[in-house]
């Protein structure tokens, strides 16, 4: 059974990624990208799914038998001897942490033995020189006596729906391998301990004690294509953890929440596709919103909105490479129609991500259906040409060398808002109800005209009349927000125009220059959505789902937690507006909600004290990283090194 989504640790090649939970069990690992066929889909099932755990054997146990013969191993016919107790068991570690400021994950467990710890990474590919061959590795290492393990791995591609041919293959410097094959997949698994098959798993029983260090490595290969080399583990964790080192040394952040803010980086640059520069917003699916609901998405696609408020957030803390190659991938991208901007792309570009609901999986905690695709792809969100405006704008001013075809890519990004911003949207939480005229999407709407004008302004010959045209066209949109998005009788700006509902997003206004801080309008609307978007404890809603009367308002069943970005935005104002004590109080108790490893999901159910929401999310953590400097700025404290 899956564990809480805040029991998990994450880990991964800046390619794909895998979800380690407290008891030693990898759950989630899609091969060989973030958005393929998972092979360990436990998370989203049951440990029918796909999973590996490696942790103390309990006593209670059968003693493990002697290995089988050869024809004993095929994983994929009936069981030749009685089953054991447990598959694998479930054994919550004592303690857990990243090694260093490193993407290297230790657990360690105290047993009547001895102590053990268990090291799991996932090498960057570049370092083996095999950019198309996943690994990823798990070294065992005695710390105190003696400690009986095992590790036991089932192997299940498509999502958990397609059993694998398992079999040995001899290999002349490691002895056997254990290969899994299906289709165009084939995953190997090698170890310094003798395995054997049972009930459709791959086990290993062995000691190890004070001193010893055992290794086993699962590598992702084409399935025609030759075995791959057999893993050198230590080599690889060495090199890992100097990758990361070196990574972390760039960061320019010295201030007093460097600890959040640089293991909130590293989860954005292993959310990263290294090959394309492409950013998805969680390496995992379908995990709910609502406990047991239906509000479940596909996230591990390359939303512009979040990749763009990630690159700020990297520009601002000294990574200039990860700023360029995301400007080369959003090229890409668009190129040849940004007219018809898509609000997110496969991480590679891809523009069809048709959602299709995989109905043999039972989802997490009962959270059906389980989705792959998202067809929010399709949707019009006008707010989204504001946010890829903004960010090359940031690019610009960072000093970032020009590039000419991001210059005209923006030119044409505000001839189509000039023709299109009056029309109606789904807006930035993507609801599947009507379209409406969102205030958030005029909002940016007027920062992509703005940042436009900016950028004229610097230009020695820009076309002619092209500036006064734009300037008229951003005071039409400011003054056509003020007049139609403005609830003057109750002080606040409102989610749509002509609604009363309020929106998390408005917190945006005095953050995109579109009004001043000191601004009546600005500070009703934050006092507003305390009053009325705000939890017991002070975290902000999105929006409301349900009206007065109960019924749904958003297309969706079922209710949402606190959104964590919005209360990151709530701090960011308050701090803004001058109440900075309090707004520090408030993102404290949001580092407070992290994991004990740092990680933020998408939301925080107030009912069930729980992180809720796809896992890590890069929305959660790119706000965590500017209210930290805002705040510190605040304080007077040096933001730079």
């Amino acid at each position: 059974m899956a564990g809480r989504i805040e029991d998990y640790a994450l880990i991964g090649d800046m390619q794909t990624a895998a979800l380690v939970s407290r008891d030693g069990a990898v759950d989630w690992l899609c091969l060989p990208r973030f958005d393929s066929p998972a092979v360990f889909a436990g998370l989203l099932g049951t440990d029918e799914h796909g999973f590996w755990r490696i942790g103390p054997a309990t006593p209670v146990e059968a003693p493990s038998p002697a290995p089988e013969p050869r024809s004993a191993l095929l994983d994929s016919g009936e069981p030749r001897v009685p089953p054991v107790t447990a598959a694998a068991p479930a054994v919550p570690c004592d303690r857990r942490r990243y090694r260093g400021d490193s993407l290297v994950l230790e657990q360690e467990w105290d047993t009547q033995g001895g102590t053990v710890r268990v090291i799991d990474f996932m090498p960057p590919r570049h370092l083996l020189g095999t950019p198309d061959v996943p690994q990823m590795i798990r070294i065992v290492e005695g710390l105190a006596g003696t400690v009986r393990m095992r590790s036991a791995v089932r192997m299940r591609f498509s999502y958990g729906r397609i059993v694998p041919w398992v079999h040995r293959v001899e290999h002349p410097d490691v002895g056997h391998r254990t290969v899994a094959v299906a289709g165009p997949d084939s995953v190997w698994l090698d170890g310094m301990a003798e395995t054997y098959g049972r009930d459709l798993t791959t086990y290993a029983d062995f000691t190890v004690s004070a001193g010893q260090r055992i290794a086993f490595g699962l590598t992702w290969k084409a399935s025609h294509e030759s075995a791959p080399v057999p893993p050198d583990a230590e080599g690889a964790l060495a090199s890992t953890e100097r990758f990361w080192r070196e990574w972390v040394a760039q960061c320019t952040y010295q201030g007093p929440y460097r600890e959040a803010v640089v293991r909130s980086l590293i989860t954005l640059k292993a959310l990263t596709y290294a090959p394309t520069g492409g950013i998805v917003a969680a390496p995992t699916t379908s995990l709910p919103e609502d406990l047991g609901g239906e509000r479940n998405w596909d996230y591990r696609y390359t939303w512009l909105r979040d990749a763009a408020i990630t690159l700020s957030s990297l520009l601002r803390t000294g990574y200039r490479e990860e700023a360029r190659a995301w400007r080369e991938w959003l090229l890409r991208a668009v190129a040849g129609d940004p007219e018809n901007l898509q609000i997110m792309y496969g991480i590679a570009g891809e523009r069809e991500l048709t959602e299709s609901e995989l109905d043999w999986l039972p989802g997490y905690e009962g959270s059906r259906p389980v989705r792959v695709g998202n067809g929010a792809a399709g949707q019009l969100q006008l707010d989204v040409y504001g946010e890829v405006v903004e960010a090359l704008h940031l690019a610009t001013m960072s000093g970032l060398s020009r590039h000419d075809h991001a210059h005209q890519l923006q030119l044409r990004l505000i001839e189509y808002l000039e023709e299109h911003w009056r029309n109606p949207d789904e807006g930035i939480w993507e609801v599947r109800g009507p379209r409406r005229h969102f205030v958030h999407s005029k909002v940016m709407a007027w920062v992509a005209v703005d940042r436009t004008l900016k950028l004229l302004a610097q230009a020695e010959d820009p076309p002619p009349g092209l500036v006064e045209r734009w300037t008229a066209l951003r005071a039409e949109i400011h003054a056509d927000v003020c007049a139609r998005g403005y609830d003057e009788q109750r002080n606040t700006f409102t989610q749509y125009y002509g609604g009363r509902e309020l929106d998390a997003s408005l917190l945006l206004i005095p953050q995109v220059g579109f009004l001043p801080p000191d601004d009546k309008r600005v500070i009703g609307t934050i006092e507003a959505i305390q009053r009325e978007l705000s939890t017991e404890d002070g975290f902000v809603l999105r929006y409301p789902t349900h009206d007065d009367d109960g019924n749904n308002v958003d297309g969706l069943s079922g209710h949402e937690g606190a959104f964590l970005a919005c209360s990151f935005w709530l701090a960011d104002d308050l701090a803004m507006i001058g109440r900075v004590g309090e707004a520090r109080e408030l993102f404290e108790r949001l580092l407070a909600l992290r994991n004990d490893v740092g990680l933020l999901a998408e939301e925080w159910d107030p009912r069930a004290r729980r992180q809720v929401g796809n896992f890590p999310q890069a929305f959660s953590h790119v706000p965590l990283i500017d209210t930290a400097l805002r705040l510190t700025a605040a304080g007077g404290l040096n933001l730079s090194g």
